[in-house]
């Protein structure tokens, strides 16, 4: 029976957080066209230009939205991109919120940009060494083996896990100290505030799910090289 409740208590810890991440983000997507003079992908636009960061591109994308700080560029679904909803103009100053932390060279974001780097070349490595062990093995039946494995398991998905959670304090950073205050600086109204902040919290939670799945994938990984 308890095996049932663990059960349980996974898939709410891992579904949980993206279902109400998608819940959030759905129930404030209606479009607006009364209440919001631009579109998400123009309020990004206006946003950097207000802080003097011309350099920064808006541009479309099918991979999700996000700031991709080596091509300085604030990159929004089609959807928030178009969108005058509540969802797209919160989201689009979200994205913004974390170009303002690279022109400031903010420390965590910093680490963050060069962890996500390091987690890049470590899962390189990571697959490499996978497919270098069943070879290795054929060669040696050394114990060695099993520990080039489970380097190799914590090069691929150990430093994603600690990547993802690293990055929601980030994430809350650009959602609560940066994209709120703009938005309540004039683009939004008292009423829309509650609706803005439950989204915010739900772009920045969506590294939460992310972190919990890696760290579940991670768990089995070391469970089978311990066999």
């Amino acid at each position: 029976m308890h095996y049932v409740f663990i059960l349980t208590l996974l898939l709410l810890l891992l579904l949980g957080p993206q279902w109400w991440v998608n819940r959030t983000m759905k129930k404030h997507s209606q479009q607006e066209e009364d209440n919001f003079p631009g579109n998400g992908g123009e309020l990004a636009r206006h946003l950097l230009d207000r802080f003097s960061l011309t350099n920064v591109r808006v541009e479309s994308t099918d991979l999700g939205d996000h700031y991709d700080p080596g091509d300085k560029a604030v990159r929004l679904s089609k959807e928030r991109m178009s969108g005058k909803s509540l969802t797209a103009i919160t989201t689009a100053a979200h994205e913004v919120g974390h170009a303002l932390q690279d022109a400031a060279d903010e420390p965590m974001f910093r680490w963050r940009t060069r962890l996500a780097r390091f987690a890049q070349f470590a899962q390189r490595l990571g697959s490499f060494l996978l497919f270098l062990a069943p070879i290795a093995s054929v060669i040696s039946r050394a114990p060695a083996i099993g520990m080039i494995s489970a380097l190799a398991a914590f090069l691929i998905m150990g430093t994603n896990v600690l990547l993802q959670l690293f990055t929601l304090p980030v994430e809350l950073d650009a959602s609560f100290k940066k994209a709120m205050p703009l938005l309540k600086d004039g683009y939004l109204t008292t009423d829309q505030y509650p609706a803005a902040e439950k989204i915010l919290r739900a772009a920045a939670f969506t590294y939460l799910s992310a972190s919990l799945a890696g760290l579940l994938n991670f768990w089995q990984w070391i469970r089978v090289l311990r066999r």
